[in-house]
């Protein structure tokens, strides 16, 4: 997750539907019931949680019962005072009050209920990110005598642990918008805890690699299921009888039908939203579908260059909603003119909007028809329409219009079996057709000519493609 240039569109449920979502969320709907539960007699100790002997009071009024139920109550409570649902109001006494942010569950906006959600996830990721503190009560009470945890002398490093969960729930989260589907599929626990465990450059993993991912399948294990009521994940556990020698990890699975025993978890479409949230938060470029919609066709163009094809098909349904079919055509068409490196992808993207306009767009693609860069795409668009008087493109426009494509198509997927099937079928369409196509006043004329003699697989091709493009080259003076 170093690079954030290269997260993909997030596909985000309405703000709403996410809203409904969090209130039902045992983790929020408990917070807001202790909120409504605290009164006069409630005690916090100085770091804001219940003080001990309140602890069943709080689980009784959640309903809890069980080992757990302590725990659970505990952590319910800190998540209200950290969302606001709960205030101190006084540290030395230990007195509390109904938080400003409790009228918002009932009263608040979507996006207002969202954030008092977001608050308490904080609560919940942060406790995930703790080992289990049962086998380090001996730790406390330092040899000093001064009652403080010495972390020197345990195993533990806060910060490793924290940055080891959001690196988890980083590559999570890049696996569920990297999806172009609607909804991700779950994940299989043993290769997310591969993915930040084992190192790129490594081919079959080490012995000591493998034991890490098991180490790190069994934490994972224990934090999804704290993450799971917090509704960030839908989590299946790891098969309790894969655990049978307590002592010992499972090692990860070699059989892919056997993998869902291993666990398998997948964001909710509150998670996708959470981590988003957080992404941002941390200076990361995070987009979602959406985002360009109030943007002009410049921005759009640009900025679907880069995204998922289903990704970008929604975002420029969005775009396309809030304006007028013919008055769309004529933006994207001005948006889709250039020289630069980008304008061949910008004029793909732009076909595709336009094939989304639908047969209102046909003036604006009428009016473009003598435009040495536009001319083409719209007989293309105009003749897929049903137009029967299109005048015929000149042998100049279709070679200029087939270097655009073929830059475009280089631009968008690179050396993919798409283009090498296009590049095949070019150069057995055209006779002769390296020694006119080297002639084209296109800027990507030399580097598609190139690419094409990479592609061929035909050798005696492919070396007329890399004359014609030394050819090009000389004529651009370099």
């Amino acid at each position: 997750m170093s690079d954030s240039s290269t997260l993909p569109p997030a596909r985000l449920h309405p703000e709403a539907e996410l809203a409904r979502d969090a209130l039902s969320t045992p983790l929020l709907s408990r917070a807001v019931r202790l909120a409504r539960w605290a009164g006069p007699a409630t005690r916090v100790d100085a770091g804001g949680g219940l003080v001990e002997e309140q602890v069943p009071a709080a689980a009784e009024a959640l309903g809890l019962t069980g080992e757990d139920a302590a725990a659970d109550a505990a952590e319910a409570w800190r998540a209200a005072v950290d969302a606001g649902l709960v205030e101190v109001t006084d540290e030395e006494e230990g007195t509390v009050a109904a938080g400003a942010d409790l009228q918002v569950v009932t009263g608040g906006s979507p996006h207002e209920i969202l954030e008092v959600w977001l608050a308490a996830l904080e609560t919940v990721l942060a406790d995930a990110s703790v080992p289990d503190l049962g086998g380090l009560v001996d730790a406390i009470a330092a040899e000093d005598g001064s009652g403080e945890l010495d972390l020197s002398s345990l195993d533990w490093d806060p910060e490793a642990d924290a940055e080891f969960l959001d690196g988890v729930l980083g590559n999570l989260y890049l696996l569920t918008v990297g999806d172009d589907g609607a909804e991700a599929a779950p994940v299989p626990l043993p290769a997310l805890a591969a993915s930040v465990i084992v190192p790129d450059d490594m081919g079959e993993p080490t012995d000591d690699v493998l034991e890490q991912v098991s180490e790190a399948m069994m934490r994972l294990d224990d934090q999804f299921r704290m993450l799971e009521p917090a509704g960030l994940v839908e989590y299946q556990p790891v098969d309790e009888s894969l655990m049978a020698d307590a002592d010992e990890e499972p090692a990860a699975p070699v059989d892919d039908t056997e993998v869902s025993r291993y666990g398998m978890v997948r964001l909710t479409p509150l998670g996708l939203y959470g981590l988003r949230a957080r992404l941002l938060e941390a200076g990361f470029d995070a987009p979602a579908v959406g985002d360009l919609a109030d943007k002009g066709a410049d921005a759009l163009l640009d900025g679907t260059a880069v995204f998922p094809p289903a990704a970008a098909h929604a975002e420029t349904e969005q775009w396309l909603t809030r304006r007028e079919p013919l008055a769309a055509a004529r933006e994207l068409l001005a948006a889709a003119r250039g020289t630069d490196e980008g304008a061949p992808l910008r004029r793909l993207r732009c076909q595709q909007a336009l094939s989304l306009v639908g047969a209102g767009a046909g003036p604006a693609l009428r009016e473009v028809l003598d435009d040495a860069e536009l001319g083409g795409l719209a007989r293309v668009w105009l003749t897929e329409h049903g137009a029967t008087d299109v005048p015929p493109p000149s042998e100049a426009m279709i070679f200029w219009l087939t270097i655009d494509t073929v830059a475009a198509q280089l631009a968008a997927e690179g050396n993919s079996e798409e283009l090498r099937a296009l590049v095949e079928g070019l150069a057995a369409q055209h006779s002769g057709f390296f020694s006119t196509v080297w002639r084209v006043d296109h800027p990507a004329t030399a580097d598609v000519l190139e690419a094409m003699g990479r592609l061929h697989p035909d050798k005696k091709i492919a070396k007329e493609a890399r004359k014609a493009a030394f050819k090009a080259r000389s004529q651009h003076g370099g």
